[in-house]
């Protein structure tokens, strides 16, 4: 079944071509990217290495450019520019890393304004950095992150520059917040520096963040740490869904189902030098069996989807894994840590910009408790948000459902015309609202809707997809 993989994302790339190439939004450079050669994989590209002394550099500088060509489903060129920005960024200890943003800039852009975009890659191994999967002749090893390309699409023909940082750094450290948090920051910061070359009218322009799933957990970990991190950003929104808001709650409400491969993924992550290693190492060494380290190291080297599949409906409570049970989840270091990443439990690390949340009340990967935690935390300590609930629909086809609203949002928050205070509503429908964001982006959006294989109510059908990708990949 490999095979079937570049085939059927080539099928979907072709059924875009008319759409894309209809409403052209730059120039392909395949010039700049000498012919013949494929991308290197982020541990082999001297892109990625940092020039000695790069730590005296400030957060946000950049260190290193480039031009790339980007991709649609790692075949199809992106008739766009594309820019690739190596900066500095900052590890949970306060020390220095690096990592890539990439920006992807249409011709006729808006020049005072642009989009971090926070994807969902899920996945602490380094081949599925998005810099890397996003580049012309890239295997294609995590089907979400290529599918959110999509939605990426729609903000360029809208005319917005689009930012897409490696927001879990160098180790690929899925799930620490506070690090993807400074690394959507840092790349902010990175963009501003880099904006003459990028066609920016300034260094500070104003940005709107935006990611869903795993990309919320950057972004609402971004919307928190900007008023003392990096107050001197222009940020006019946050958009966040789907939101991974307590890291305790995911893992017990996804243990044994068909996406508790989401869990070892995040304990690699944890794990990382860059992220709690040093702390957290010395716990797993004591209790983690053989087989439960065979299946850290495996899920090390694997994107999401193989995670996935790896790991389906198995528990991280099984005594063949790790020693302790249920009671790893109050073991001190891993109780301190897990309690550190639960996003708006600090009133010092409240949105001032406003936000805008949603989320699936029959969500079945991020419980909806947790979301609504956070809304009643953030409203409580002053923000400014706007939630909505899906009453209909599950976790993945409520990001292309809530497009309409957050794009509504997004162009609300540049012109600073979003509402004070807080509120919420409620959408009760699971259909894709008619033309809701005109005929040129319309059929983007069904395709998107096609591309994941969507068709039951409350995302039924994804539980089977997940044992179908076994196959693929």
């Amino acid at each position: 079944m490999l095979i079937l993989l570049p085939l059927r994302l080539a099928l979907l790339g072709l059924s875009l071509a008319p759409v894309i190439s209809a409403h052209p939004t730059g120039s392909a450079t395949p010039q700049d990217v000498p012919r013949g050669l494929l991308p290197q994989d982020p541990s082999e590209d001297p892109f990625y290495q940092p020039p000695g002394g790069f730590e005296a550099e400030p957060p946000g500088t950049v260190l290193r450019s480039r031009r790339i060509v980007a991709s649609f489903f790692g075949l199809l060129p992106n008739l766009i520019e594309a820019h690739q920005l190596l900066y500095r960024t900052t590890a949970i200890d306060g020390s220095a890393i690096s990592t890539v943003t990439t920006v992807f800039k249409p011709l006729n852009s808006k020049p005072d304004r642009f989009i971090s975009f926070h994807t969902a890659y899920d996945s602490s191994a380094v081949s599925c950095q998005p810099s890397y999967q996003y580049q012309l002749g890239s295997p294609q090893t995590d089907l979400i992150l290529s599918l959110e390309m999509l939605v990426i699409q729609i903000y360029l023909l809208l005319g917005y520059v689009v930012a897409s940082p490696d927001y879990e750094g160098p180790d690929a450290a899925f799930g620490p917040g506070r690090l993807e948090g400074t690394g959507v920051l840092d790349g902010i910061r990175a963009v501003g520096h880099h904006h003459a070359a990028l066609g920016l009218d300034s260094a500070t322009p104003p940005v709107v963040g935006v990611g869903y799933s795993g990309g919320a957990i950057a972004t609402g970990w971004a919307a928190g740490l900007q008023p003392t991190y990096a107050p001197e950003l222009d940020i006019r929104g946050w958009v966040a869904g789907g939101t991974p808001a307590n890291l305790t709650g995911t893992l017990v409400f996804i243990d044994g189902t068909a996406f508790s491969g989401f869990i070892p993924s995040a304990i690699v992550g944890l794990n990382q030098p860059s992220a709690y290693g040093a702390r957290l190492q010395p716990v797993l060494d004591d209790i983690v069996t053989d087989a439960g380290r065979s299946i850290l190291e495996t899920t090390s080297t694997q994107c999401a989807p193989a995670a996935l599949v790896s790991f389906f409906g198995r528990s991280l409570f099984d005594p063949a894994i790790q020693t302790m049970g249920r009671g790893i989840l109050h073991e001190p270091t891993v109780a301190d840590i897990l309690k550190a990443n639960t996003m708006g439990a600090n009133s010092s690390e409240t949105p001032t910009a406003p936000v805008f949340l949603y989320h699936a009340t029959d969500d079945e990967i991020i419980p909806y408790a947790n979301a609504t935690t956070l809304r009643d935390a953030w409203c409580s300590d002053g923000a400014d948000v706007h939630f909505t609930t899906f009453a209909s629909g599950g976790h993945a086809t409520t990001e292309v459902i809530g497009l309409p609203r957050v794009i509504k949002f997004v162009e609300a928050a540049f012109e600073g015309k979003t509402a004070k205070g807080c509120a919420m509503d409620e959408e009760l429908s699971d259909q894709l609202e008619p033309l809701a964001l005109g005929v040129s982006l319309e059929p983007i959006l069904v395709k998107l809707l096609h591309a994941l294989m969507l068709a039951g109510k409350k995302d039924g059908k994804l539980r089977q997809d997940v044992k179908v990708w076994g196959e693929i990949f």
